[in-house]
């Protein structure tokens, strides 16, 4: 068994070029006993492709290995690739063509037609999505102007994933901040608030204390003590003295 280990890793150092590629095989993978298979390809992303139909049973005889070895995400597999890395057809990307031609030797047409095409495959632009993430679900700022260094999204950097219409974190259904004064409008501004509740928080003691009703009690008691009793009874029944 010791005799076989050491093969293998021997085998798996070969293959690898070395034990920074083992090591980083471990890191991405994990997988023991070590994947060796034929080299398939690779993407814009970056990403390997292999295949080995001798030793691993279908559904694990093929295998891609990240090209962003710390922040690998599933939606970086690139769509071209995708078919074949979950077996649904056989023919790599740079076999499409080949693979095409062949198939339409299989076609047969059953009347005549003038089409000057002679397949159903359409044309496809080339398609490039940020940091190469087809789902753009995690596109997103971690909080407010920090970004997300994990898909590499910069401060400030607008978010790509959807938001419905109507849904406040759509920008085009945000609603503007617009404010309503200033309390420093007479030297140029700078103390500007949306609401009173926000006034009342920009306000100085010294500002709230000059907004108060003033209330001079030698003034009220001094009025009260010359009014007679006639006057009082009207004063309490809600009415006004004329003069005073």
């Amino acid at each position: 068994m010791v005799v076989a280990f050491v093969k293998h890793i021997q085998a798996a150092l070969k293959y690898r070029g070395g034990w920074k590629g083992l090591f980083e095989l471990g890191y991405t993978n994990g997988d023991f006993p070590f994947k060796m298979g034929t080299y398939k390809g690779c993407d814009i992303a970056g990403n390997r492709y292999y295949e080995n139909l001798s030793d691993y049973p279908v559904g694990q005889h093929r295998w891609v290995e990240p090209g962003d070895i710390h922040n690998f995400d599933s939606s970086q597999v690139q769509p071209e690739w995708q078919g074949w890395l979950t077996s649904m057809h056989d023919a790599t990307p740079e076999q499409d063509d080949e693979y095409i031609n062949e198939m339409k030797k299989r076609i047969r047409p059953n009347a005549p037609s003038d089409a000057p095409y002679d397949h159903n495959v359409g044309y496809q632009n080339p398609v490039f999505n940020f940091n190469h993430m087809h789902v753009q679900s995690q596109i997103r700022s971690r909080g407010y102007g920090i970004g997300n260094s994990i898909v590499g999204l910069p401060a400030h950097a607008p978010d790509a994933y959807y938001t419905q219409p109507g849904s406040p974190y759509n920008p085009a259904f945000m609603k503007k901040l617009e404010f309503e004064g200033d309390l420093d409008e007479a030297t140029g501004g700078g103390r500007p608030y949306k609401n009173d509740k926000w006034k009342d928080r920009l306000m100085t003691v010294a500002e709230k204390k000059a907004l108060e009703p003033v209330n001079d009690v030698e003034f009220v008691a001094a009025s009260v003590a010359n009014l007679s009793p006639r006057e009082e009874a009207i004063l309490a029944r809600g009415g006004s003295l004329p003069g005073k």
